[in-house]
């Protein structure tokens, strides 16, 4: 067995209609449908990237083991990434970090249920030849 791509990521919600606002209107994420309790979003590279379950409750600490972030692609440019940025600031929505990968510059912020989403611009495609690249430390973000 070899995986060929990660195919989607699916969230259990508080509160569905607060997350596809989010998801939505605020990350620009296409919304492919809703039926009561769930929605699907995708941006065409396969049936679908993302699927909201609604569950209810409070959202959970997240202090353990388990899940840390998704990376979300939003282009290949810091314009792009600066843009997002003041799209995050004029929205209101929690930044909580920002970091230099030396193959992408990425931008953290947390959904409505406090799960954290990565959004970042590939900068150059050295990976291809390095893999290895990606294993270097992160370094502080300069956008100038």
């Amino acid at each position: 067995m070899r995986i060929h791509e990660l195919g989607h990521i699916v969230f259990f919600v508080s509160d569905l209609e607060k997350s596809v606002h989010f998801y939505e209107k605020i990350l620009g994420f296409p919304l492919i449908g809703k039926q009561p309790g769930m929605a699907a979003f995708g941006a065409g590279r396969t049936h679908h990237e993302l699927l909201l379950i609604e569950v209810g409750g409070k959202p959970l600490p997240k202090t353990g083991p388990g899940f840390y972030h998704i990376g979300l692609k939003i282009g290949t440019t810091d314009k792009e990434l600066k843009a997002a940025i003041a799209e995050m600031k004029k929205n209101k929505i929690e930044i909580v970090g920002f970091g230099d990968h030396h193959v992408t510059h990425s931008m953290y912020i947390k959904d409505p249920d406090g799960n954290e989403i990565e959004l970042y611009v590939d900068v150059n495609d050295d990976w291809k030849k390095d893999p290895k690249l990606v294993m270097k430390p992160t370094r502080a973000l300069e956008l100038d």
